[in-house]
């Protein structure tokens, strides 16, 4: 048993779905703190060549709050993303085929952020044809007071994994003689940043999964996924 244990993001880059697509169980953490300065609630488009930030607004809350007790802001207009998206994207050569599905995403009429944000990670999980279940974290039976390495111990010994994949920013967080002692393998996945064409312009990686979409169909996305990355 293959398992990732990550924080939701909304519509992150490819590597967030290659390291899905080389588990058997891809764990959503619900019950972590919201990090303000991460990649929870933002990302990056493509405009005019150049990379744009695009985000989900929230309401006030505390900084002790779990990203499942945070809730996106009421004067969230999700029809002006919507047009951010399709704006930047409506040229693109897959985008005809991707726009209803993409209205669908950003108009799901949720307020709760994780549960929104586990929303539109399924829906992209379900398109790139993944095979990998989803779970959410506090659904997994393991002690969730602990912190960091021991936490993730914890999640992986309570669904039987054989190997723990963490994406290469995380080599400086786990000890793999920890993870062996536990009789689980611990690997790292490093993303190469497939390049594609995106229009008359220079490439730009590292941008949201709906620029790779919008640009290339489902064999090449699935190549990309199969084969962009290298283990450390």
């Amino acid at each position: 048993m293959r398992v990732a244990i990550m924080q939701p993001y909304f519509l992150p880059y490819i590597g967030y779905f290659q390291l899905m697509g080389q588990v058997d169980c891809f764990v959503v953490y619900d019950n972590i703190k919201y990090t303000k300065k991460g990649w929870i609630n933002r990302n990056r488009l493509l405009r005019n060549g150049e990379p744009v930030t695009f985000s989900l607004p929230l309401a006030a809350g505390s900084d002790a709050l779990d990203i499942r007790d945070r809730h996106l802001a009421q004067d969230f207009n999700r029809r002006k993303l919507l047009a951010q998206l399709t704006e930047a994207y409506r040229l693109a050569p897959q985008f005809p085929a991707l726009k209803a599905w993409l209205e669908e995403l950003v108009l799901f009429d949720e307020n709760r952020l994780f549960d929104y944000l586990l929303h539109s990670l399924r829906q992209v999980h379900s398109r790139l044809a993944l095979s990998c279940e989803l779970r959410v974290s506090s659904s997994v039976d393991a002690d969730h007071e602990l912190r960091g390495q021991e936490r993730v111990l914890a999640i992986c010994k309570a669904l039987g994994a054989t190997t723990y994949i963490n994406p290469t920013g995380g080599v400086e967080l786990y000890e793999p003689a920890a993870f062996a002692a536990q009789g689980i393998e611990l690997k790292f996945l490093k993303s190469t940043l497939p390049t594609y064409p995106q229009g008359p312009h220079p490439h730009v990686p590292a941008l949201s999964i709906i620029d790779v979409l919008a640009f290339n169909d489902l064999p090449t996305i699935q190549d990309m996924l199969n084969r962009g990355f290298v283990f450390h």
